[in-house]
């Protein structure tokens, strides 16, 4: 196991993440809105990925498109780089070939079956291990807090604080602690079902595509820039069409606060991922699945385009 694959994947994901973290804050907007048995989220308030990045600039002030950029760095520091380097690792371990070297090279029969399933375990365990930074990330994101005239904040609570405050002023710890305090240590694993369900089907489509159309571009292209462009980007495609659905649930399955009614009773609106499903699709038609659907592959597209160009260049020091 070469400690250089978890590295190089690793930062590689967080170059990526800075690159393109506004257009996630777009998508989780979208995503979150329009939920008819959620008085907080039922109205419709954006009308697609631009207006979305406008409203948010105009109502709350460009800085707010990074709101909850930290835990989506420390996610990829521990998901990004527990992903890609177990992912090598794996087809390492049991090609019995360089993973440096297979990427683009010699590829042997059902060599492309290995790699799909070392893509999702090394995507689903990755992803649960670093789920509470998820939580974090979407609660920081979720909530608008709009500016008004006189430069002050006004917004609900964020991450679960019932009191209106400024994101701008509250830390990553806070968040957690926030967090923790109101719904202990399953808050912060809220949503791990979905999470890995998805990573699992991003990293299952995402990595072999990429490996498979790199192999096959390598003749006319050769192993360069262009080649590691076309071949993320088609990877990119494939990856937002098969994970968007399993996001939107899981996009809302980790925006649901826990509440304590007057009874003492802890009501929630969905029970779980099937549930979720279910009243989505029943409320809000099919395609609602699909909400954030442009953001996401627009998200996707620049991201894999940066993480596997940096991946690329980082491996010339393999």
């Amino acid at each position: 196991m070469d400690w250089r694959l978890f590295l190089y994947g690793g930062l590689a994901s967080i170059t990526a993440e800075f690159g393109t973290f506004p257009i996630d804050t777009t998508k989780t907007r979208l995503q979150i809105q329009g939920q008819k048995i959620d008085a907080a989220n039922s109205q419709v308030k954006y009308r697609g990925m631009i207006h979305a990045f406008l409203q948010i600039s105009r109502e709350e002030g460009a800085r707010a498109l990074y709101y909850g950029i930290w835990p989506a760095v420390l996610r990829q520091a521990t998901y990004g780089t527990i992903k890609f380097g177990t992912y090598y690792s794996l087809k390492n371990a049991i090609m019995g070939e360089d993973a440096n070297k297979t990427v683009g090279g010699p590829r042997s029969h059902g060599s492309t079956r290995t790699d799909i399933a070392c893509a999702v375990v090394a995507g689903a365990v990755s992803s649960a291990i670093a789920n509470p930074t998820d939580v974090l990330k979407v609660r920081m994101q979720a909530r608008p807090v709009f500016v008004q005239p006189g430069g002050g904040v006004s917004g609900a609570a964020v991450a679960g604080v019932a009191a209106a405050r400024d994101p701008r002023t509250m830390s990553l710890v806070a968040c957690f602690v926030s967090v923790y305090q109101q719904e202990g240590v399953r808050g912060l694993w809220r949503g791990v079902g979905p999470t890995s369900q998805r990573a699992g089907v991003i990293a299952g489509v995402e990595l072999p595509v990429y490996d498979f159309c790199k192999h096959h571009l390598t003749v006319p292209l050769g192993d360069t820039v262009s080649n590691h462009f076309v071949s993320s980007l088609i990877a990119s495609l494939g990856s937002a069409v098969s994970s968007t659905p399993l996001d939107v649930i899981r996009t809302r399955l980790m925006n649901q606060k826990k509440l304590i009614s007057a009874s003492g009773e802890h009501p929630r609106i969905y029970r779980g991922s099937i549930d979720c499903f279910l009243q989505t699709v029943r409320n809000e038609g099919f395609m609602a699945l699909y909400k954030g659907f442009v953001p996401t592959w627009f998200r996707m597209g620049p991201w894999n385009i940066i993480f596997f160009i940096t991946f690329e260049q980082l491996k010339q020091f393999y």
